[in-house]
């Protein structure tokens, strides 16, 4: 039996080749290459986006660290006390506290 995959497969290589757009040499020309190109990029991708996750969680402790060295505190300090306190704020809030609400950050720390 015979299958012809004329306009299917056309059409699956095409999507291939618009995706690999601008990507150099016969990356962006020839299907093999170009899947095999796309199957990478799609990996790096994936990974830059966990390591993203990593990066901004640093930035936020560097803002609640800068913040506790203005109010004569350890971040290290700080977060014991939160926890043994039961006061669920996560990082993310308290990095937004530490740079737009500085008063109510001091007042956080204060209840320690």
């Amino acid at each position: 039996m015979r299958v012809k995959g004329g306009t299917v497969r056309k059409r699956r290589h095409n999507k291939v080749i618009a995706t690999t757009k601008g990507y150099r040499m016969t990356k962006s020309k020839l299907y093999k290459v170009a899947h095999e190109a796309m199957m990478h990029a799609g990996q790096y991708a994936y990974n830059d986006r966990q390591k993203r996750q990593g990066q901004i969680r640093r930035v936020w402790i560097q803002k609640i660290n800068a913040a506790c060295k203005n109010n004569g505190i350890q971040y290290k300090t700080l977060i014991s006390g939160l926890k043994t306190k039961n006061i669920e704020l996560n990082r993310k809030v308290l990095a937004d506290m530490a740079v737009n609400n500085p008063e109510v950050f001091s007042f956080v720390v204060k209840s320690l």
